[in-house]
C-alpha cells in the first residue's frame, strides 16, 4: 500500500481528504487524516468562544466519513523529510509516500517580553477555552486589552463588548487605525462602531514589555486585567523546525504544484504554506481543493493543470447584528455582511465550502 498522510484537521487539511474522495483513489492508496483532536474546530469563529458568545459545543464538527479514509489522533512533533515519516510525542512513526503538511500557524510574539507568558490567546482550542474563563470572570469594569487591530481583535473586541457590556475594552494597535489592511472608508465604519458601542482605540501603540497586570507602551503603564494577544501569526513550531525555503514570515516556499521543491511527495496547504494573499481558511480550502486535483492527476499519469487561487473576499462580524466585507475593491456594511457570514459558517460546518 501506498500511504498519503494529511497532518491536521483544520479547512486545509479537511478540503483535501473530501476532495481525494471525491475523485477515484488507487486500490493500492491508502489516505490516514492525522489529528490531536476527534473533531474539526471552526477556528475562524473562536472570537466567540472566547467572548461566551457561542459554546464550544457548537464550533466542533465531526470529521468527514468517507469509506477508506483512516483517522489517526495523536501529537504530531516532527517531519522527517529525508526518512518519510511522521514523528509522534507518544507513538511508532507514521510512514508514508506522500504527505500534506496542513497544521495552521500560531501567535508571533515578536520577541516582546513576557508577551507569550502573560497574554492571552485565540489560536488553539485549549487557548481559547481559557480566554474565556479569564473574560468571563472579571468583576464588573474590569479592564480587557486587545493587542492588534486586524480583523481577529476587531472581532474579538465587538463579541466581548456584546457578551459584557460592563467592561473596559481597548484595542491597541500599532498602525494608524484598526483593519489597516483594509480600505480606509471600511476602517471607518468599524471605528464609529466601535465609538458607539463604547469600545476605545488606540493606535500607535508600541509594545515594550508585558507582566501581570500591565501592558508597557514605553514608558507608559497601561493597567491591564486580561491582555489578549491577536498581533501577527506564524507558522507552527514543526514547520519552523523543517530545513527548507521559507519566505520572510516563515512560511515554507513551494512549486506550482504546492510541493515542497526539494521534498514533491510533500505538499504544504494553508497558514504554513507561502501564498500571494494573507492566511486565511478560505485560502486554505481554496488551496486544499488543488492539492486533491494534483495528487489524483498523478495517480493517473496525468500533468496536472491548475488555475490561479482565487478568493471570494473577507467577511467580518460586529457581533450578532452588524458586519463588513470586502469583495475586490467593494466593501459592504451593516447586517448583510453579517448574515453572509452566518451562511458561510452554517456551509463551513456541513463540509460545503
Amino acid at each position: 500500500m501506498k500511504h498519503f498522510v494529511i497532518l491536521g484537521g483544520g479547512y486545509g487539511g479537511v478540503t483535501v481528504a473530501n476532495h481525494l474522495f471525491k475523485g477515484h483513489i488507487p486500490s493500492d492508496v491508502q489516505v490516514t487524516l492525522v489529528d490531536r483532536m476527534p473533531f474539526q474546530s471552526m477556528k475562524t469563529e473562536y472570537y466567540a468562544l472566547a467572548a461566551g458568545t457561542s459554546s464550544d459545543f457548537e464550533l466542533r464538527v465531526p470529521f468527514p466519513e468517507h469509506e477508506g479514509l483512516q483517522i489517526k489522533y495523536g501529537e504530531v512533533s516532527g517531519v522527517d523529510l529525508e526518512k518519510r515519516q511522521v514523528i509522534f510525542a507518544a507513538a511508532d512513526p507514521l510512514p508514508y509516500d506522500q504527505l500534506v503538511i496542513a497544521l495552521g500557524c500560531t501567535d508571533r510574539f515578536h520577541g516582546i517580553p513576557g508577551a507569550q507568558e502573560v497574554s492571552s490567546t485565540i489560536q488553539t482550542f485549549a487557548a481559547t477555552r481559557e480566554t474565556y474563563r479569564r473574560v468571563n470572570d472579571l468583576k464588573p469594569y474590569g479592564n480587557v486589552h486587545i493587542v492588534g487591530g486586524g480583523l481577529s481583535g476587531v472581532e474579538v473586541a465587538a463579541e466581548i463588548r456584546e457578551s459584557r457590556p460592563d467592561l473596559n475594552i481597548t484595542i491597541l494597535d500599532r498602525g494608524p487605525r484598526v483593519l489597516s489592511a483594509f480600505p480606509e472608508t471600511l476602517s471607518k465604519y468599524v471605528s464609529k462602531w466601535f465609538h458607539d458601542h463604547g469600545v476605545d482605540t488606540r493606535s500607535h501603540i508600541s509594545i515594550t514589555s508585558l507582566e501581570p497586570g500591565i501592558i508597557h507602551n514605553g514608558s507608559e503603564e497601561i493597567l491591564s486585567d486580561v491582555t489578549i494577544w491577536t498581533a501577527g501569526i506564524q507558522p507552527v513550531e514543526l514547520v519552523q523546525k523543517l530545513n527548507v525555503a521559507k519566505d520572510p514570515s516563515g512560511r515554507v516556499l513551494l512549486n506550482e504544484y504546492h510541493q515542497i521543491p526539494e521534498h514533491p511527495e510533500v505538499f504544504v496547504c494553508g497558514d504554513c504554506a507561502s501564498l500571494p494573499f494573507a492566511p486565511s481558511a478560505q485560502a486554505a480550502e481554496s488551496q486544499g481543493e488543488q492539492i486533491a486535483h494534483v495528487a489524483l492527476a498523478q495517480w493517473r499519469g496525468e500533468t496536472p493543470k491548475l488555475g490561479a487561487i482565487k478568493l471570494k473576499g473577507t467577511l467580518g462580524s460586529l457581533g450578532k447584528k452588524a458586519g463588513f466585507g470586502l469583495m475586490g475593491k467593494r466593501y459592504v456594511t451593516g447586517r448583510v455582511p453579517r448574515i453572509l457570514k452566518s451562511g458561510v459558517l452554517w456551509k463551513s460546518k456541513r463540509h460545503l465550502g
